[in-house]
């Protein structure tokens, strides 16, 4: 078997997709290189395409009050930029490569051309970048929970012991 095709059916946003299918997105997708430092995209940038890494390592980061956050670390199997596919919105971060990175790019216009070649498949990469998002908000809303509890306790431990 292809190993980009088993790449893909290893990740949950492709998960359950019949074979043909994703080969029929292989052949529209576009290979993407970046070496060291280099950007995918940076946040605000206009989207319209979702990567797929397939080698290296990137690091997603957002810009705030000047200084740069880390958000998360991804590699090989992991994809990044499916929010901009899903909300037709701005990049809501950077993804630079820490590494030399390939990527499958895939665009809507791509998602677009399996809808009308099998609309069970389409709304089968739908669901799936639904669920992948929504672990990532909830990753997201355990995160800024624990900050908040733990500052809470914080300011409530200070307040009690004075």
């Amino acid at each position: 078997m292809n190993p980009r095709i088993e790449l893909l059916q290893a990740m949950p946003v492709f998960g359950a997709l019949r074979e043909e299918t994703l080969e029929f997105l292989l052949g529209l997708a576009l290979p993407v290189a970046r070496a060291p430092g280099e950007f995918f995209f940076r946040e605000d940038d206009e989207a319209q395409s979702m990567f797929v890494l397939e080698e290296g390592k990137v690091v997603v980061v957002k810009h705030w009050n000047g200084r740069q956050y880390v958000l998360a670390h991804l590699a090989r199997g992991d994809c990044f930029g499916e929010m901009s596919i899903m909300d037709l919105r701005h990049r809501s971060a950077s993804v630079v490569a820490l590494e030399p990175c390939r990527a499958i790019e895939l665009s809507g216009a791509h998602l677009l051309e399996v809808y009308r070649q099998d609309i069970e498949q389409f709304a089968l990469i739908q669901m799936n970048m639904g669920r992948e998002v929504s672990r990532r908000l909830r990753d997201a809303d355990e995160r800024l929970f624990r900050v908040k509890v733990g500052a809470e306790f914080l300011t409530e431990y200070v307040i009690r012991s004075t």
